[in-house]
């Protein structure tokens, strides 16, 4: 009861001037909106880029050897056991494992020859994890049971091969051992990224061992999960169950560049964000000093029939966070379907925009984030505003003389 007392007084005291309390509560409402679509947006390009990398290539975690990512020799590979397999896949948050035998060596083909990364995959999971199979631009893709190779685009351009060909791939095995073999092209597969066009081998792990002299060793075990918020929770469960000799690496070891860029860009929407609260601050706080000093007659008066201050600094300060409540939430009942709709149907991009998306191996969309965090921490600054905003009626009054204030004279101490 004492609450909903001062909360009524309060609210009361709001709208006795509609008009200032409108534009106090409009401030607030268009900073929630602004800031609660570039955030959106801000994060859902940042979700979109990280789930573009890891679904590429490095997967969320990945099992190495611990000194694999530095040298990417065979000597580090490590043998795929039917234990450790289950190990892995024991999680329910684990939705793809997808083992791999990575290397670089010689494609030949006639008088040419290139360098190429060389990819011993499991086709099923490749293509689960990569999207692999919907690249292929002419012939057939993988199986289990394939004795030939995919190759990418520009890399049969350069060798001048096609479909049924055959080329020579010539490199270091195992310990040291030659590896040398004649592959027949399956398919051919064509990557946005020219880079990547460029290059490019894939063949079965089986054929891969084969060829490199690895029985059952692989290089690396990419790991795709369903919560992206758990990645650190699993990198230590999972390290917890895998030989001291193997290590866990996270999508942030294996591509620090794309961390950096997102703190970047973080940190110049966070400083765009913070101007804005600043000037919206400053605009609830013009509106409160006009309503305290409006009510210096009315505050004289309290205090004379005994009113505590600490009382009426509770009203001022309900009556604050209540403004700035209430623009925080309009805000957020009109912005949220907003988002939801944006976030189901990303905006197409077209034009040299879409190319330069494309060409980064993206889907040229713009998408947006609904992630809880971004509405918790809007509503946690507008509290925050209206919590300083209420630090000058408290000072107004707790100077405030009861006699100046009932004569108009200013009511100061």
């Amino acid at each position: 009861n004492f609450m909903k007392y001062y909360i009524s007084f309060a609210w009361r005291n709001i709208w006795r001037n509609k008009k200032r309390s409108i534009l106090a509560t409009s401030s607030i409402f268009f900073a929630v909106f602004l800031a609660l679509i570039m955030r959106s947006l801000q994060f859902g390009q940042y979700d979109y880029m990280v789930n573009s990398t890891v679904s590429m290539y490095t997967g969320y975690l990945q099992l190495q050897a611990k000194a694999f990512w530095d040298n990417h020799s065979f000597d580090e590979s490590f043998e795929l056991t039917d234990t450790l397999y289950k190990k892995i896949k024991n999680n329910a948050e684990i939705t793809i494992i997808n083992p791999r035998i990575e290397t670089a060596a010689l494609i030949s083909h006639a008088t040419e020859t290139r360098i190429s990364p060389v990819i011993g995959i499991d086709p099923y999971s490749e293509d689960k994890m990569t999207g692999l199979k919907k690249r292929l631009s002419k012939g057939n893709y993988l199986t289990e049971e394939s004795k030939g190779i995919l190759i990418a685009e520009g890399l049969a351009d350069r060798l001048n091969v096609d479909v049924g060909d055959s080329i020579v791939i010539f490199g270091q095995g195992y310990q040291g051992v030659i590896a040398a073999q004649v592959f027949q092209i399956e398919g051919i597969i064509k990557y946005p990224i020219p880079k990547m066009n460029n290059a490019f081998v894939y063949m079965t792990i089986k054929n891969a061992q084969e060829l490199f002299n690895l029985s059952n060793r692989i290089t690396s075990i990419p790991i795709m999960i369903n919560n992206p918020s758990k990645l650190y929770e699993l990198r230590n469960e999972l390290s917890s169950k895998i030989d001291t000799n193997l290590v866990i690496m996270t999508w942030e070891e294996m591509s620090p560049e794309i961390v950096q860029a997102i703190a970047v860009d973080n940190a110049s929407g966070f400083i765009m964000l913070l101007i804005l609260y600043i000037v919206i601050g400053f605009g609830v706080f013009g509106t409160i000093v006009m309503m305290t000093l409006e009510r210096t007659r009315e505050f004289g008066l309290l205090i004379a029939f005994g009113m505590e201050r600490d009382k009426i600094y509770l009203v001022t300060t309900i009556e604050s966070i209540m403004i700035s409540f209430f623009g925080a939430l309009l805000g957020l009942i009109i912005t949220f379907p907003i988002l939801l709709y944006f976030y189901y149907h990303p905006i197409p991009v077209k034009g040299e925009l879409a190319d330069i998306y494309l060409s980064y191996g993206m889907e040229p969309i713009i998408p947006f984030s609904i992630d809880p965090s971004i509405f918790i921490s809007q509503m946690l600054i507008v509290f925050i505003i209206g919590l300083l905003t209420s630090i000058y009626p408290i000072s107004f009054i707790r100077k405030i003389k009861p006699v100046s204030a009932l004569q108009g004279r200013g009511g100061m101490k």
